[in-house]
């Protein structure tokens, strides 16, 4: 056992364990280094001759990527700006005329991006006024004369999908003393978000004072905006945000819709007599999938087009209006007609785009410029036009085809829960013949879904292949692609029916010969760090758990989150409600029914799950006398995201599934495995005697 104890130094820059780790992403990413490797945020020109895009750059393994602005048309891409060492630049949007792209730059400031313009036939840029803040979102107005800005203060909070912590950037809270303290004082000033415009002609940037924290924004016809909005701007309020129109002129504000759940995506037609906005239940912002509701003179409407979840809308004129979304395990792309109350299917393809979920930049002719990729294809800038791709930049290298060539395949897989909903998931398989050692890897949220995306969302299933294992990707209930009943089913019920939609799925690839049955470990960030640490209260048969940025305690969870209120909607009620789960699904309460070595991992600046709660379970197991150890990374927030940080954290989580369940750990058992009940109401039971633990 003493080598599996390494993971308790704090530098392990020295092993050969790290070594590795290290060389696989250098030989990923040093061949294209200095160079634009990846693409996010494309916008179509008007005259659908080219493409602008914010490009990632890095310059090495051990410094944060940037983004600086690019074109691509059928000729090849190039970039249009240099910006500093450091500077990175967003939100390229072309002007409705096509002479201008605006995007935003940081070289003012770090982390602060301000508005710039760039004229496209000389290339040359203009800075646009300074606002109060982080612009976040721009929109060009129909007419092209104005820009409409969505910005946030420096201290506004991040959603758990943007990292979690603040707006503030990482250089102004090393410009402090180190013994200044962290202030908690309530809602600040530069807590809140805004909307402002710039207008071309006088070159004036102003806010609108609308006494609103704005969350999203968009042109609603000649002067006037569409905003999703609340009275407060904590985190915890977009849960019960609401949509309104807004004056430009007056500054006032008429309500349009009052959700029972939540909403994202606002649309608006370019005559602003329409409106759109989907609704879906959420566990984070920027995750909206859902249906969409549509608003003109006449009334409402409610539409899921085609069984698409939609994750992204665009008026093509005043009638037509392009979505995209997911419908199981596929991304789907269309145009719904309001005249005729038709949709029509555009693109439906099991590879993607986009990053957290499919979004697009379409034309009036129905083409859309995307970032398209897969699990086997890596980004590519592209046109979709007429039910196909048509890639016109790629950002492949030798990196990248090694990387490929080293990672297995994927396929999909689907199963039956044991009350009969069938449950679909990828499944990437390494080389060579089963059964493998399975890793299970829950997505989080609870509402989001795993696609098949290059990263599969994340970068280590791709080492564990490489290494020789199978990682299940489960979408089960409470994912987002199968409409709003199947996303509603994890709330009132976290870690209840879902339990079985993902044992059932690790007993379906053991039966099938996939999976080694002594050899199955589990790993997830945020609700899967939380299933990460409840399955494990479950069920023994688990060698090895990972969970990363979990829950684990939903009491103190609730009182130290910047988002309580998502806790009272799953849970069904808050602490002081003896209805509500908060006890009977906190994997702390029962962490002595656990025999799984444990290691678990946490940002300190994560202020969407604390790291409080890795290291209430990790006290809890280690007093039930289990092996544990927690990895708190200091300035990282809801999952470790930065390079150097992120390749300790692979390091040591192969280390521990290598430990436990690789061709040298002790097999566990299949005798040992504990029952779980077949109701809802789950409470763990006792420990069966005999299990291989320490």
């Amino acid at each position: 056992m003493a080598e599996q104890f390494r993971q308790h130094r704090i530098d392990i820059r020295d092993t050969e364990e790290f070594e590795r780790v290290n060389s696989f992403y250098e030989d990923w990413h040093s061949p294209g280094y200095s160079q634009i490797s990846s693409a996010t945020a494309p916008s179509a020109a008007p005259d659908g001759s080219a493409i602008a895009f914010a490009g990632e750059v890095r310059k090495d393994l051990h410094s944060s990527p940037t983004y600086r602005i690019a074109l691509t048309t059928e000729d090849g891409h190039r970039t249009l700006t240099e910006p500093g060492e450091g500077v990175s630049e967003l939100n390229p949007a072309f002007s409705p005329d096509g002479t201008t792209i605006a995007f935003t730059s940081d070289a003012d400031s770090a982390g602060a991006q301000q508005l710039s313009l760039l004229t496209v036939t000389t290339e040359d840029v203009a800075s646009a006024p300074e606002v109060d803040g982080t612009i976040e979102s721009l929109c060009w107005s129909p007419d092209g004369t104005q820009i409409l800005l969505g910005v946030a203060g420096r201290g506004a909070d991040l959603s758990g999908g943007q990292g979690s912590g603040t707006t503030a950037s990482a250089k102004s809270s090393e410009d402090r003393p180190a013994w200044m303290p962290q202030i908690e004082s309530g809602i600040r000033h530069d807590d809140w978000r805004a909307v402002w415009i710039y207008d071309l002609n006088t070159g004036i940037v102003e806010q609108l004072d609308l006494g609103l924290n704005v969350w999203e924004s968009c042109w609603n016809g000649p002067g006037s905006l569409l905003i999703v909005a609340s009275e407060s701007p904590d985190e915890g309020a977009w849960y019960t945000a609401e949509l309104l129109s807004v004056d430009c002129d007056s500054a006032t504000t008429d309500l349009l819709f009052s959700p029972e759940t939540q909403i994202g995506w606002p649309a608006a037609s370019p005559n602003g007599a329409r409106q759109a906005i989907v609704e879906a239940i959420c566990s984070d912002r920027w995750l909206v999938a859902g249906e969409i509701h549509l608003f003109d003179r006449s009334g409402a409407t409610t539409v899921h087009p085609l069984g698409t979840d939609v994750t992204h809308l665009q008026w093509l004129d005043d009638d037509r209006l392009a979505f995209m979304g997911v419908r199981g395990l596929d991304t789907v792309t269309g145009v719904y007609d309001v005249t005729s109350g038709e949709a029509r299917e555009l693109w439906a393809s099991d590879s993607t785009c986009g990053d957290r979920y499919p979004v697009g930049s379409f034309l009036p002719d129905e083409s859309a410029a995307i970032v398209h990729n897969s699990y086997t294809d890596h980004h590519g800038v592209a046109w979709l036009r007429n039910g196909s791709v048509s890639r016109i930049a790629t950002f492949r290298h030798t990196g990248i085809d090694e990387v490929a060539r080293r990672s297995g395949s994927v396929e999909t897989v689907s199963w039956n829960a044991p009350d009969g909903t069938e449950i679909q998931g990828l499944l990437v398989i390494p080389e060579g013949e089963g059964p493998f050692p399975l890793v299970l890897n829950v997505h989080g949220g609870p509402v989001w879904a795993w696609r098949n995306h290059w990263t599969l969302g994340i970068n280590y299933p791709r080492l564990l292949a490489h290494r020789g294992y199978a990682v299940l990707h489960p979408n089960p209930r409470g994912s987002s692609g199968r409409g709003q009943e199947f996303a509603r089913a994890v709330f009132g019920d976290p870690g209840g029916a879902d339990t079985y939609d993902y044992i059932s799925g690790i007993d379906a690839l053991v039966d099938r010969g996939i999976a080694d049955p002594n050899r199955i470990g589990v790993t997830g960030a945020s609700y899967g760090g939380f299933m990460s640490a409840w399955l494990i209260t479950q069920d023994q048969r688990f060698a090895a758990s990972v969970p990363m940025a979990p829950v684990t305690d939903w009491y103190s969870q609730h009182y130290t989150s910047n988002i309580p209120y998502f806790d009272e909607l799953i849970l069904t009620g808050g602490p002081e409600d003896p209805a509500s789960l908060t006890f009977e699904r906190s994997p702390v309460w029962f962490a002595n029914r656990v025999v799984t070595p444990t290691l678990q991992t946490a940002g300190s600046v994560d202020v969407c799950t604390p790291p409080g709660q890795a290291t209430e379970f990790h006290n809890a197991l280690l007093a039930a006398g289990v092996e544990s150890f927690c990895f708190v990374y200091p300035g990282e927030g809801h999952g470790i995201r930065k390079l150097p940080a992120l390749i300790d954290q692979t390091t040591r989580t192969l280390e521990w599934f290598d430990a436990h369940m690789g061709p040298k750990a002790t097999p566990v058992s299949t005798s040992t495995k504990a029952k779980v009940s077949v109701n809802s109401k789950i409470v763990a039971e006792p420990a069966i005697s005999g299990a291989d633990g320490l």
